[in-house]
């Protein structure tokens, strides 16, 4: 017997699975020139996610999210540079990087529709 709960907790054959907000795994877009390139050439678009999301969370948030079938999810961890400001040093955030590849006839997912 499936059952959802509070919480965000979902119930099948007595084991109890997390579901994540989508909104909460997939951060923003990554807008570069090779981000740019692999979306015309390859129909793969490239997202910064949670760092603790693995693949199958990925690929369900974006399904969800954008209404489209997802093919593959390739995923880089990102080391936060370090930085200086005068005497101070700091380090930016580490950060994870998603390739998100669609199926073969799916629509492209556009960042600025609404512009």
């Amino acid at each position: 017997m499936a059952g959802i709960h509070s919480k965000g907790l979902r119930v099948i054959d007595g084991e109890i699975e997390v579901m994540k907000d989508p909104y909460k795994i997939i951060l923003r877009p990554v807008i570069t020139e090779k981000s740019t390139m692999l979306k015309d050439m390859n129909r793969e678009v490239c997202f910064e996610v949670d760092p603790g999301a693995n693949k199958a969370e990925i690929k369900k948030a974006v399904e969800q999210l954008f209404k489209v079938k997802v093919e593959r999810v390739r995923i880089q961890n990102k080391r936060g540079k370090t930085r200086r400001l005068g005497r101070s040093i700091g380090k930016k955030k580490d950060w994870k990087k998603a390739y998100v590849k669609l199926k073969e006839g799916e629509k492209m997912i556009e960042y600025f529709e609404a512009v």
